[in-house]
């Protein structure tokens, strides 16, 4: 079972709705064989992006996106809209396609995977552009033209 809480504390525009959400973290849930997981995704402005960064990452500014596991599969998802819109401006994406990227990111690292060691990092963006091509988006490694 799959139980999902949405919190927004962000005033940006275009902001993707909970039945999509819920779709692209349930596609990752499929692709690693996880049958459960209680998140909550907070979306958030660059601010409190920051806040966190420095308090937990220890490191200066926002960023995109933040995970913070509880149990398998499990915990917390925080993603900077702003930066969202910024990134996928800069980088030649739609903005839902990035948010699709991200919220599987978070997903993955809420599912136990890294991207410290090249091996963990090659795994790790080999389930992404996987989930993401049958969820109908290019892979996010390749650049736009």
């Amino acid at each position: 079972m799959l139980k999902v809480t949405l919190q927004i504390a962000s005033q940006a525009p275009r902001l993707p709705g909970l039945p999509q959400l819920k779709d692209w973290i349930k596609a990752v849930l499929n692709a690693t064989q996880k049958t459960e997981a209680e998140i909550t995704l907070r979306i958030v402005d660059e601010a409190e992006s920051q806040q966190l960064n420095t308090s937990y990452r220890y490191k200066i500014g926002p960023t995109n996106v933040l995970s913070f596991p509880y149990s398998d599969a499990s915990g917390d998802i925080v993603i900077c809209a702003p930066l969202v819109q910024q990134e996928a401006k800069a980088q030649n994406k739609t903005e839902t396609a990035h948010w699709a990227h991200l919220v599987l990111h978070g997903t993955l690292h809420l599912c136990g995977y890294d991207h410290i060691e090249p091996a963990e990092a090659e795994q790790m963006e080999k389930l992404e552009i996987d989930t993401l091509t049958t969820l109908g988006f290019a892979n996010p490694y390749e650049d736009s033209l």
